[in-house]
């Protein structure tokens, strides 16, 4: 395990952006894998591989890049010293950033899946507070530690694996299906 994170250590001081990227698309990757598995109790020969990439894809080149942008933004707006630096940040990720990714990603998901609007619609109406409630009963504190312990250039791998179990259930939320409206 030393020596996987040495060569990782070597190649995100190298390659950041790329192995954030890769590392994010990786790991949402496996959530979805999870997801079938564990949580939907799919058999082997009914995991949807292109559900898998599209996910993997997510994050890959909307989530990884998103949170890079994000992370560096709260880096240069909050650069008081002081015990309160990650509280701040934690705040403005979860009053903020939060509420608006999350609509984002399940809409940027619903389009992968080329979903038609009143479908996206009728998803993030019926689960966009379910999930944001959930987003609160974890991220804060992981934040807290990410914001507190964890160096810039590691955050996003961290978050990442915290978000393992999160994209897991993202990933289960994201792949339900919805019908749109009558109108």
């Amino acid at each position: 395990m030393a020596q996987f994170l040495r060569w990782y250590n070597r190649i995100l001081q190298t390659h950041p952006w790329k192995t954030q990227l890769l590392t994010t698309g990786f790991l949402m990757g496996t959530s979805d894998v999870i997801a079938q598995t564990a949580i939907e109790k799919k058999e082997a020969k009914q995991i949807e591989l292109i559900r898998i990439g599209r996910f993997a894809f997510l994050g890959t080149c909307f989530v990884a890049p998103v949170l890079r942008t994000w992370y560096n933004i709260l880096e240069k707006a909050i650069t008081s010293v002081g015990r309160t630096v990650g509280l701040k940040k934690v705040l403005l990720d979860q009053m903020f950033f939060s509420p608006c990714f999350l609509g984002c990603f399940l809409s940027v998901s619903g389009l992968l899946q080329f979903q038609p609007w009143p479908v996206i619609k009728a998803k993030i109406n019926e689960e966009y507070f379910k999930v944001l409630k959930t987003n609160y009963m974890l991220w804060p504190a992981a934040q807290l530690i990410t914001f507190y312990v964890i160096p810039l250039q590691y955050r996003i791998i961290f978050v990442s694996f915290v978000a393992l179990l999160w994209n897991t259930y993202l990933a289960s939320q994201a792949n339900k299906n919805y019908s749109a409206p009558a109108v």
